[in-house]
């Protein structure tokens, strides 16, 4: 699997991802700049978190004019896959790769903690190493991931089967206690229709090592590995 990871003024999170996409597939992502032009023959596109643009006017509006994510979105338009990891996310659903968005966090302040998600969606790129309904751990660092969309919208996510992970208690039920952000219906990532984009706002790329304190966002990156490998 060929990867690249892209950086932004801002971002914080891609020496994380570049260490758990290297520890699923064995071989060192490109690191690009956003002022870089996407290489030919990539499997997957990488979008991580951080403070692109120190969150000037929406977070994650003006990485989405980056001349780079003219080439993302050509190579999404093409079937390419893409992953987008909180600032990721804002970025993706900035640049309309992914519908809705995110406001403020319901209690206006900034959230650094673990949380725990359900797999709504088993069988995807993002997901295969998953059963549907497992839980799993990741920390969450943000100040805007209360993911919003009217009504039709979430309906037509939920009716196609586009919810990828909703936000949990350790009992795996999606209660109100559990969606510390405030996200409609604990959504905590979504997926494209063609099931090729991704985003969540926590981050499984910080628990892929037991000297993280655990591995339970390694079947994220192990499932890319595995889907998108070469014959």
């Amino acid at each position: 699997m060929k990867a690249a990871i892209i950086t932004f003024p801002g971002t914080n999170r891609e020496r994380d991802m570049r260490a758990a996409l290297k520890r699923a597939t064995g071989r060192e992502p490109a690191m690009l700049f956003h002022r870089d032009a996407l290489p030919a023959g990539l499997d997957l596109v990488v979008l991580p978190g951080g403070f692109s643009y120190g969150d000037y006017l929406r977070c994650g509006a003006m990485a989405a004019q980056s001349p780079i994510m003219r080439d993302v979105k050509d190579f999404a338009a093409r079937g390419g896959h893409v992953l987008g990891v909180c600032n990721g996310f804002q970025i993706l659903i900035e640049a309309g790769l992914l519908p809705g968005g995110l406001l403020r966090n319901a209690t206006l302040r900034f959230l650094s903690m673990d949380c725990r998600m359900r797999v709504e969606r088993a069988g995807t790129a993002f997901t295969s190493r998953w059963q549907k309904s497992a839980t799993f751990r990741a920390p969450m660092a943000h100040g805007d991931g209360n993911y919003f969309a009217d009504d039709a919208t979430l309906d037509r996510l939920e009716g196609e089967g586009l919810v990828a992970f909703r936000y949990v208690d350790d009992r795996g039920e999606a209660t109100p206690a559990a969606n510390r952000n405030g996200s409609a219906r604990n959504i905590a990532g979504i997926l494209s229709p063609n099931l090729r984009i991704c985003g969540l706002m926590p981050h499984p790329e910080d628990l892929v090592d037991d000297l993280m304190g655990g591995t339970d966002g390694l079947p994220m990156f192990e499932s890319l590995a595995e889907t998108l490998a070469h014959a």
